[in-house]
């Protein structure tokens, strides 16, 4: 199975300035996903590894750190606006133009650099083994559920999710469920080209910790962030 690596990044953020390469541990944010990639390479897992950019800076700074950036992304796929699956089939389509196929994408955005390469190991043959449409990465919620979330009316009264809401059910009666964490997904080609959907009706899940669920996306994650990986 050929495997294409794609790591989104954009040049343009409203929250954090160049927030793809923003320096953390005297590393740019986006060289370590760049540098897992690079390992699953080296280990025979992927095939390609491409950063899909907008920017001239931001493709400089992944070219010398080890990735493929032959070409800038469009502006018409390049927005606020834009969907993930655009420049995904848009990098499939470059590939294809030179008559190069790949059997699945494996999507690692840099805003969620906490992954464990064993993980990322693990995730590619269990997607290999499952002949799978999609994968994502999830983590365990054993809080956060129906029972207790509500919508907010404009009065600021709120409107339960849950009927059971107030009736006592216990946290451990409901159990838990998995939130995406947008860390890895991993989508086959065929299936990416058919439907232009990333995540498939019932994809496999591969579970991380809520710890290295992190996204990157405030001057506060950035803080999270550090602690976690700064020695």
């Amino acid at each position: 199975m050929k495997i294409l690596v794609i790591i989104p990044a954009r040049g343009g953020s409203k929250g954090i300035k160049d927030k793809n390469i923003i320096d953390i541990c005297g590393k740019p944010l986006i060289q370590y996903s760049i540098d897992q990639s690079l390992e699953l390479k080296k280990n025979g897992l992927v095939d390609e590894i491409l950063v899909s950019t907008d920017s001239l800076k931001i493709a400089e700074i992944a070219k010398k750190l080890g990735a493929n950036t032959p070409f800038l992304r469009p502006g018409d796929i390049s927005g606020d606006k834009a969907k993930s699956i655009d420049f995904i089939l848009h990098a499939i389509n470059y590939y294809e133009e030179k008559n190069v196929l790949f059997d699945a994408v494996l999507l690692l955005q840099p805003t969620s650099p906490l992954r464990d390469l064993a993980l990322l190991k693990d995730t590619i043959n269990l997607f290999k083994l499952n002949n799978a449409n999609s994968l994502i990465s999830c983590y365990k919620e054993e809080y956060v559920n129906d029972l207790v979330m509500y919508k907010a009316s404009l009065n600021n009264v709120l409107e339960p999710l849950n009927e059971n809401h107030n009736k006592g059910v216990r946290r451990q009666d409901h159990g838990s469920v998995y939130v995406r964490n947008g860390s890895i997904y991993l989508t086959s080609v065929s299936y990416l080209k058919k439907t232009k959907q990333i995540i498939s009706d019932n994809p496999l899940l591969v579970a991380m910790r809520k710890s290295d669920s992190l996204n990157i996306d405030t001057i506060d994650d950035v803080k999270l962030l550090k602690r976690a990986i700064c020695k």
